[in-house]
């Protein structure tokens, strides 16, 4: 069963080579100058110039900034680290939010660690795998022989219990190319030779083919391991070791054992083991963090080991948390100072009924016309999110009727059962005397209050007797 999220639908940023966005491109409408500002952006990640830096991505809600930000992490590929937290998880954390912080910035930070390796490499010709006759014994001991060749040489190797559970667990055959790390014992099937490519049973579609290997049978060959500084901090804080990065919480590391793994880290980048791949880590609404976290971030930032900061905030002019100053975004102006700004602008009702038709496309929701029409209304009259919530919750109501096509029906029904936000409010207003702690009194009800009490979808959903 495959899962389908908000933005499960973002395949990257839809842009060409010279960075021009298409309308609608990988998932993404609309937001163009948005869009071409993430893509010089990727590519200045890309080339290393954007290392220690700072962006914000600043828009109303349902604008897509976190759809901006999901979309730079497809364009910029696996091998770059990408960090994704809230900045509500930094107060929820059973940790210091300076250690919350630094814990992230870590795991945004990859370290490609260059080592080289023996391996045995070449083409199986047999494997003879001897049983004994008894099988009473409560240990049996298995023994083999490995024939491997290239196309200069063939040796036979002796195997013993735990190569042989090892070959019977790739699945070795005659014919299959492996090869063999000397120091784990580790097997890897590249795949079949070619020179096998006739016989009858490597006619399946999943077969591939490879040459046989040519030269020596024994090899030295560099492995690459990409793994982040924050792993090596655990590993190397824990008495577990490697263990502990699948327990889960990893509590506080002291600033010793990362200060040791920074210069072991400085050696092996002067002795040419290691690189370090500047990630990225994104923090959603980060108006949601106090004066002390901006001010640990404006430090954390000018670090040699930090990684490109990506921030979305979806705030005016409003409080910094922590203080009774105003500013732009809730952040204070020396942090703002150090942003790049990416300004996201609300969709226009086009732009809405594509976002819904790729919705409908992603969850496999079949919608008529006039439906899609009247979820695009809803959408601009409320919120883009809260159309999308009635796609799936119509099409439940589509099933139970035995519909093959959500229809507009389907979505008045859906609509009656599901409040939005102004229906709510409006509903707030009337019995505000009913609830719990309600500080309003009906003689202070405002003018805005009093024009949320007609229903924005009146003419298109009838009241119900």
């Amino acid at each position: 069963m495959e899962r389908i999220g908000a933005h499960s639908h973002i395949r990257g940023l839809g842009l060409d080579e010279q960075l021009n966005p298409a309308h609608i491109g990988q998932g993404l409408v609309g937001q163009l100058e948005a869009r071409k500002a993430a893509g010089l952006l990727v590519k200045m990640i890309q080339s290393g110039k954007l290392a220690g830096r700072a962006v914000l991505i600043a828009g109303q809600p349902g604008t897509g900034k976190t759809a901006l930000a999901m979309a730079m992490a497809q364009a910029l590929g696996p091998d770059t680290p990408f960090t994704k937290i809230t900045a509500s998880e930094v107060f929820s954390l059973g940790m210091s939010k300076t250690e919350a912080l630094t814990q992230a910035l870590r795991r945004s930070i990859g370290v490609k660690i260059h080592e080289e390796t023996d391996i045995i490499e070449g083409e199986v010709v047999e494997l003879q795998i001897d049983r004994p006759l008894s099988s009473q014994s409560s240990e049996i001991t298995h023994s083999g022989k490995l024939t491997l060749k290239t196309t200069e040489m063939e040796t036979v190797y002796d195997l013993g219990v735990k190569m042989i559970k090892s070959l019977q667990k790739e699945k070795v055959t005659s014919g299959d190319v492996i090869t063999i790390d000397k120091a784990t014992g580790k097997i890897t099937k590249l795949g079949r030779s070619f020179a096998r490519s006739r016989d009858f049973d490597a006619t399946g579609s999943n077969i591939r083919f490879v040459q046989t290997p040519d030269g020596e049978l024994q090899r030295r060959k560099e492995v690459v391991h990409v793994v982040s500084i924050h792993e090596i901090d655990v590993i190397n804080s824990r008495q577990q070791g490697f263990l502990a990065l699948f327990s889960g919480d990893t509590g506080e590391i002291k600033s010793e054992v990362r200060e040791q793994i920074d210069i072991k880290v400085a050696e092996w980048r002067e002795e040419g083991k290691a690189e370090l791949v500047p990630g990225v880590l994104f923090i959603d609404e980060v108006h949601m963090l106090d004066i002390e976290c901006f001010s640990f971030i404006n430090k954390a930032i000018e670090s040699d080991l930090a990684p490109i900061l990506i921030m979305a905030s979806n705030r005016g002019i409003t409080n910094i948390r922590g203080t009774k100053y105003k500013a732009p975004h809730g952040l204070p102006l020396d942090l703002l100072d150090r942003l790049l700004i990416v300004t996201t602008k609300p969709y226009s009702e086009k732009e809405v009924d594509e976002i819904l038709r790729i919705r409908c496309e992603e969850e496999d929701i079949a919608v008529t016309k006039s439906a899609r029409a009247l979820l695009t209304r809803i959408g601009m009259e409320t919120s883009l999110r809260y159309a999308m919530y009635l796609i799936t919750s119509s099409a439940l109501v589509c099933a139970k009727r035995s519909g093959t096509e959500v229809d507009v029906e389907d979505i008045k029904r859906t609509y009656a059962l599901f409040s939005d936000v102004k229906r709510s409010t409006q509903t707030l207003a009337e019995f505000h005397g009913e609830y719990m702690f309600s500080a309003i009194e009906d003689t202070q009800r405002t003018d805005s209050q009093q024009q949320a009490d007609s229903d924005p979808m009146q003419a298109v959903v009838p009241a119900e007797s």
